[in-house]
């Protein structure tokens, strides 16, 4: 028995087969057509819903498959408690259906798992049971339910994922969801981190402490460790990217990438509180650091000299709405840079590659390696 001023709940616990009692329990969602709906629930995600039920399947030959969460159901009536043992009563033709207030999608992911394996019929599953809850006292709690928690920052899942993909192959793991654990297979927040922590510490680096890292209380940086490391697993992790397809050393690959933002710096200018060092600054330079590094590539120099000149070659040359691209005034707050969407990010982009590849005779490529 839990008391929380005038709300009664019980916590207790139940198996997938009590949930599949017929009418043991109702959901009532909200009909978004429907302006004269009474319901309060969210419409069910069934993609989300089979991702839970995949995982409760995979888990159930190691049984290191888990819901710690507790599900929220709720009924007008009153349960009778048993203080002498701490036990309740349930008479589902008198209570009737419990209303679920907060856990529909891990309901039904049990129950799609319990249709393909039945041994998770036994699951226990953890729950807690509100009771002389009205209607009303009901869609309170869920909206109270779902605007005070918060899921996990995503700069923290990212430092978690790259742990893990550290330890996968010398460490016991419990059973992962399909989603998680092929990013953890895969080690992309790890390799991302390795940019993003090298870019945040080296002294030389136009990013020293300009990226913001997870759970820090700091109000320091001028962008989230989350955005920047969402730019490279897209443009800079992938198969074009000659330091990536070459297998690269992780050392190398990271001073390569300061190069590239020290020169980008050097031309455009330092002015640490512009858009440059916001995210359509760094999404735009990640984009177009792949057909630049394969233009490097053939002449195997990446030193900031060069990449100066290239890039100086790539700005003065570029048309259209990459024009003044290598100009301070083009990132300044409030200025050009401050109001494109992704659309227009990529035509940018787009039109820096074609003038990349433009004529190159004024250019005198040093045979300097790094």
């Amino acid at each position: 028995l839990v008391k929380q001023g005038n709300l009664t709940l019980f916590a207790t616990s139940l198996k997938v087969s009590d949930f599949m009692q017929p009418g043991f329990y109702s959901i009532e969602r909200l009909d978004p057509e429907n302006a004269n709906e009474k319901g309060y629930q969210r419409l069910l995600n069934k993609s989300r819903a089979k991702k839970i039920a995949d995982y409760i399947i995979k888990g159930q030959d190691t049984r290191d498959v888990f819901l710690p969460t507790s599900i929220f159901m709720a009924t007008e009536k009153d349960i009778k408690f048993n203080p002498s043992n701490n036990t309740i009563e349930i008479d589902t033709n008198e209570i009737g259906s419990f209303n679920i207030v907060d856990g529909q999608h891990r309901i039904e992911g049990l129950k799609l798992a319990a249709e393909k394996d039945q041994r998770v019929l036994e699951f226990e599953i953890p729950v807690n049971i509100g009771v002389n809850l009205n209607e009303i006292e009901q869609m309170c709690h869920f909206l109270i339910v779902n605007t005070t928690q918060k899921s996990v920052e995503e700069g923290v899942a990212q430092r978690i994922k790259a742990r893990l993909s550290s330890q996968i192959d010398v460490e016991k793991m419990p059973s992962l969801p399909k989603w998680i654990l092929n990013s953890v297979q895969k080690s992309e927040d790890s390799k991302a981190l390795g940019y993003i922590d090298y870019l945040n510490s080296s002294l030389t680096s136009p990013w020293k402490n300009k990226i913001k890292m997870a759970n820090t209380e700091s109000k320091e940086g001028v962008i989230n460790q989350k955005s920047f490391v969402k730019a490279i697993k897209k443009y800079i992790l992938v198969a074009d990217n000659p330091l990536e397809a070459e297998h690269m050393d992780e050392k190398k690959q990271h001073k390569i990438f300061e190069n590239y933002w020290r020169a980008i710096i050097d031309v455009i200018g330092d002015e640490s509180t512009s858009v440059l060092y916001k995210y359509n600054g760094v999404f735009l330079f990640c984009m177009f650091a792949i057909p630049f590094f394969q233009k490097l590539r053939d002449k195997q120099d990446f030193t900031v000299p060069t990449m100066k000149k290239l890039l100086e070659h790539a700005f003065d040359n570029a048309e259209s709405v990459a024009a003044g691209i290598g100009h301070s005034d083009f990132w300044t707050k409030g200025g050009k840079a401050s109001g494109l969407n992704t659309g227009a990010l990529g035509k940018i982009n787009a039109e820096l590659v074609t003038s990349l590849y433009k004529s190159q005779s004024d250019i005198n490529i040093n045979d300097v390696k790094i």
